[in-house]
């Protein structure tokens, strides 16, 4: 499968997000990186073994679990639509060129990241012990992810006034961050031991710096938006001093000075 093909699937997937702008890095994001996962089974299929099967069934259940937890976090969290109402605001008032850049800019970064996966089936390269360990971290970081996701959602609606620092969070303030890394970390792994040629690494090291910027930039919203709703609570102003924000145990406890990060 060239690359072209590669991109294609990338930009049809998210192209659901010239519905709402916000689409084209939520919903868009895990729809494509579920087709990606489905077209790389599909391309490759005659040569792939089971670990290879496993690292495209892996993209393909994170993406479309992704994509529902936010399309059911759309429709069922009344806190949830008050933040995103400005946005689909502002998302009618956006022209169509700015859309279109943004749709182009979010495919490409979807390929950039799936791309160590998508070098070693196009170079050939044999399963080997990288490969399973690159499986391995990337299914605990989906673990990750969606235990956070599922503790959050329970502990808003007990109280979905109070910011939330149990189960994950009582560790690291964005675990579901940290769980999407580990999955980008993950998939670097598969590929390290079958990247061929100076710009094959390039392109697979710029796709996990890209993503965490994206990350850490996800990390810095959260923080500012959370500092305007509880920043006169104590006990936050205590949480946020003695929890991380993204990397546990690391003492980096907030992003938000740093202004590179977008907001």
């Amino acid at each position: 499968m060239s690359y072209w093909v590669f991109l294609l699937v990338s930009l049809v997937a998210c192209s659901v997000g010239f519905h709402a702008y916000m689409w084209f890095f939520s919903v868009g994001y895990g729809l494509a990186i579920a087709a990606i996962g489905a077209a790389l089974a599909i391309a490759y299929h005659g040569g792939m073994g089971l670990p290879e099967w496993l690292a495209c069934i892996l993209l393909f259940v994170y993406g479309c679990r992704l994509s529902g937890y936010l399309l059911i976090r759309e429709r069922k969290s009344a806190a949830y639509r008050k933040v995103l109402n400005p946005e689909l605001d502002r998302s009618k008032r956006m022209p169509i060129y700015a859309k279109f850049a943004l749709w182009v800019t979010c495919a490409l970064l979807y390929t950039l990241m799936t791309i160590p996966l998508y070098f070693r089936l196009q170079n050939g390269v044999p399963a080997d012990a990288m490969l399973w360990i690159g499986l391995i971290v990337m299914a605990c970081g989906i673990a990750l992810e969606a235990l956070a996701d599922l503790q959050k959602s329970a502990a808003k609606r007990k109280n979905s006034r109070r910011f939330v620092d149990t189960g994950l969070y009582r560790f690291v303030r964005c675990p579901n961050y940290l769980g999407e890394l580990t999955i980008w970390v993950g998939m670097l792994l598969t590929g390290t031991t079958a990247l061929k040629g100076v710009w094959q690494w390039v392109l697979a090291i710029l796709g996990f710096v890209l993503i965490a910027w994206v990350m850490f930039s996800g990390a810095r919203r959260l923080e500012l938006r959370q500092d305007k709703n509880y920043g006169a609570d104590p006990e936050y102003q205590k949480y946020v001093r003695t929890v991380p924000i993204l990397i546990p145990f690391v003492p980096l406890y907030s992003v938000k000075k740093y202004k590179f990060l977008v907001a």
